[in-house]
């Protein structure tokens, strides 16, 4: 059983940044990959990013390649996204998941996540 905790997120401008962290606790969490997903306001939920056991693979929505990055903290349990030039297209809930991997590849699909955080508000205003 893992636990996700996702605290940060907040009200930013147009080409701002701001940096998602994602707490995890449970046995044996580095045996998973952990994914960043975000749902827009009347849309579906969406795979931002994803980060496999190691670190050594990472994926890319294509439209914030380039302006975010994800990144994980083995001995902190933590997953990061740092998010740069962000866009008022960017705003959401955004949530982290955690899947099992036997590999060091990682999934931005959302059928296959086996635990998901509550989820953290950004906004990307004016």
């Amino acid at each position: 059983q893992l636990q996700l905790v996702e605290p940060g997120g907040g009200l930013v401008q147009p080409g701002g940044s701001l940096r998602l962290s994602c707490v995890v606790s449970g046995f044996s969490w580095d045996y998973y990959a952990i994914g960043w997903f975000r749902q827009a306001p009347g849309k579906e939920r969406e795979g931002v990013s994803c980060i496999g056991r190691t670190g050594s693979t990472t994926t890319y929505k294509d439209s914030v390649k380039g302006r975010f990055t994800i990144s994980r903290d083995n001995v902190k349990n933590t997953v990061y996204l740092q998010m740069n030039s962000l866009k008022p297209e960017d705003t959401g809930v955004y949530y982290c998941a955690a899947h099992g991997a036997v590999t060091n590849l990682c999934s931005r699909h959302e059928e296959v996540q086996d635990y998901w955080g509550q989820g953290t508000q950004v906004t990307v205003s004016a």
